[in-house]
């Protein structure tokens, strides 16, 4: 039997993309085995992932795909809940339309053409046959590679599950420890015993996780925040870390498609009402990232405590094109329970906890009373191009929820019992994809999403977006595109386009037009807005690229006003980024940056700067990584968010507020095949204050010092 050493023609098969298309085009089995190969060298075709997979860039994906920084919300947890995904890569062998869709890296044409190549040639033999499929350049390969492997499909399932989970090589232990040096107030003997910080400055993490693309994973997750104790009380729930997540997931199993136990997320339909944590939102990405894909349940493995689901899913096989999906959830999460100013005698939810802390007595008090209890069904119909599906999600609260009234939030959810039906359609055409959901919370009201993106030309890329959500309408496990954090009193139409001129010059953006029906937070009235982006990248040669962005939002806020009557002005906030990414050798490389926004509302004008350098240097076994930045906001609407190198698998994307200089320098030493390690510290100097932070976080200085340690260990 004849072996191809696919690796070597592989690699010098991307540094000359097209060069076998050039001598003779694909079209069988065995054409295919000597495009790949062109050598004889052994015995025994070689299948498999051939090549040193690379890790993905997180940095690349924080200003390509991401959406704008412009909200009050933690962007570190919300992020790093997508690189805990994307640490699991699809098997191009197995790999769906819509799984390919879910990495935001191809366009519909790519996809497309992606399927269309495998229908015709079978099973790929590498990751390097990539570069045989027409419209897939080698641009875009080099951005495929990270989320992806390549397996043979008939020695994939060769031996019982224990077996192939012991002899699993895709696995890794992460311990971690950070702490901020300085001492702050919440630690101090002095403080109050109510607002005393009741455990150590560390915060302390580990994770494991054992996984085979399209097979099984298991893992676990255990954290403990800064401030919080480690202690045993079963009474209160606390079982040494403060925070604890499992799952066991098994995957094609006969008719079982998947079955997960423990925590877990669903993603159906276009995520109105089952959204799993793949929505980006609106970006520099104006295409891609506008659809959801329908994935169905997948495994949580991240830190934000709220936003998933704890308990049993399954997908199961009806039919030929016939699943149903179902799955029970019983979670305690944090809030605080008082007696009901509206219902006389009744105890209601006031607040439901999304910070995750449990540092002193107060925030001890609202950990995990109130009982979470989601129910769901899921009809899912797929015949080729086809994707349609029912749903029905319950979510059941054991106390009722009661917010204290507002002018704002006289429609909010107020019940123990939230009921949603859905339908979802999705179906492609050619280069085009056009999907929707439509869902009615029932007795109350309704929200549709809908929209189509595609290829216009082998340049040109469009999407179009409409939403409508009622002021009544209520889902809380929702990422549809929208305006407000919530699918909820809004309407909107969105429109994207990306287009390449060459290889060095693209353009990208999008304008979004939205009205709110309703009062919202800090509008007071109802209203309308608009919001648009523009990016131009540029890249002269290999060894460098930049871009330069500009971004405004207009929409109403609230003015301040002397007496108890409300006005509203138009506030419009305008963000300019220019960036540009240098490398110099093989080893080092640079990255430049300066941000730049202004907020105006009422005749008043406030300004925000950041200037960024950025050194990365790779030698041998070390990689290090350095920032020196100068900011300078006037306000914290000005502020400034910038992605962050970190250890692997934590994001860093801190908002730099008032004026002062941020810097951190990290290293990562590799000890051995199977261990890594991180060292990382941060420092941040305020020449504006002589304090840093509030309540228990307050630092008594103008100086805050954070070190990280992080080891990452294959079994």
């Amino acid at each position: 039997m004849i072996r191809v050493d696919v690796r070597t023609m592989g690699e010098t098969y991307l540094k000359f993309p097209g060069l076998l298309n050039s001598i003779f085009p694909i079209r069988s089995a065995l054409a295919k085995i000597v495009c790949l190969g062109g050598l004889i060298f052994s015995y025994g075709i070689s299948y498999g992932q051939d090549y040193p997979r690379t890790e993905y860039n997180l940095e690349k994906l924080a200003d390509e795909i991401f959406p704008v920084q412009d909200l009050d919300l933690n962007y570190e947890e919300l992020y790093e809940n997508l690189a805990q995904l994307l640490t699991n890569p699809i098997d191009l062998n197995q790999a769906s339309a819509e799984e390919l869709r879910s990495l935001l890296v191809l366009s519909e044409t790519e996809v497309e053409a992606f399927i269309h190549y495998r229908q015709e040639q079978g099973n790929l033999l590498s990751i390097y046959e990539l570069q045989a499929i027409p419209g897939l350049d080698i641009d875009i390969i080099n951005r495929l590679i990270p989320f992806t492997i390549v397996n043979d499909p008939s020695t994939s399932l060769d031996q019982n599950l224990l077996k192939r989970i012991v002899k699993e090589k895709n696995n890794y232990l992460i311990i971690r420890n950070e702490r901020t040096l300085e001492d702050k107030k919440g630690y101090q003997s002095g403080t109050d015993s109510s607002s005393r910080y009741a455990g150590s400055p560390d915060k302390l993490y580990s994770r494991f996780r054992i996984s085979h693309t399209g097979d099984f994973s298991f893992g676990f997750t255990v954290e403990k925040d800064a401030g919080e104790s480690f202690s045993w009380n079963p009474k209160s729930k606390k079982y040494g870390f403060d925070y604890h997540s499992v799952h066991a997931q098994v995957i094609n199993k006969g008719r079982v498609k998947n079955l997960i136990l423990g925590d877990f997320q669903a993603q159906f339909g276009q995520g109105l009402l089952l959204g799993g944590g793949f929505g980006m939102g609106k970006g520099s990405e104006s295409i891609t990232t506008i659809r959801r894909s329908n994935l169905g349940f997948i495994p949580y493995t991240s830190l934000n405590e709220f936003g998933f689901f704890r308990g049993a899913a399954i997908t199961a096989t009806l039919l030929k094109n016939l699943s149903l999906s179902g799955f029970l959830s019983q979670l305690n999460r944090d809030g605080r329970i008082t007696q009901s100013a509206i219902m006389e005698d009744q105890n209601s939810i006031s607040s439901l906890g999304t910070s995750g802390f449990h540092r002193t007595a107060t925030e001890f008090e609202s950990r995990k009373k109130i009982n979470e209890n989601n129910y769901g069904l899921i009809l899912n119909y797929k015949r080729r191009s086809l994707d349609g599906g029912l749903l029905f999600h319950q979510t059941y609260f054991g106390v009722p929820i009661y917010h204290d009234p507002t002018p704002y939030n006289q429609f909010t959810f107020r019940d123990n019992q939230n009921s949603n039906l859905g339908i979802f359609l999705n179906y492609t055409w050619r280069n085009f994809t056009f999907f929707s959901e439509a869902a009615k919370t029932l007795h109350h009201g309704t929200g549709i999403t809908m929209g189509s993106l595609g290829s216009l030309t082998s340049k040109l890329d469009i999407s179009l977006l409409y939403r409508n959500f009622t002021k009544d309408f209520y889902t809380f496990y929702s990422n549809a595109v929208s305006e407000n954090t919530l699918p909820q009193n809004e309407s909107g139409f969105y429109w994207g386009l990306k287009y390449n001129f060459d290889k060095k010059y693209s353009l990208s953006g999008y304008v979004d037009l939205f009205r709110f029906p309703w009062l919202r937070y800090r509008g007071y009235s109802s209203s309308a807005g608009r919001e648009w982006l523009m990016r131009f990248n540029y890249r002269p040669t290999k060894m460098v690229s930049m871009f330069v962005q500009a971004r405004e939002e207009s929409k109403i806020r609230n003015t301040p006003t002397e007496t108890n009557l409300h006005q509203t002005g138009i506030g419009s906030k305008k963000n300019f980024w220019f960036n540009v990414d240098y490398i110099a050798t093989k080893n080092l490389s640079f990255k430049t940056r300066v941000q730049f926004s202004t907020y105006s509302l009422s005749n008043s004008l406030t300004k925000g700067l950041a200037l960024v350098q950025d050194l990365n240097f790779d030698v041998g076994r070390f990689i290090f990584s350095t920032r020196y930045a100068i900011f300078d906001t006037d306000d914290y609407d000005n502020r400034q968010y910038v992605y962050e190198r970190d250890v692997w698998l934590a994001f860093s994307f801190p908002a730099y507020y008032g004026v002062g200089i941020r810097s951190y320098a990290m290293v990562q030493y590799k000890v051995s095949q199977k261990i890594d390690l991180w060292l990382r510290w941060a420092r941040t100097n305020y020449t504006d204050r002589d304090s840093i932070g509030s309540g228990g976080e307050t630092i008594y200085g103008n100086t805050k010092n954070d070190l990280k340690f992080q080891a990452r260990i294959t079994l």
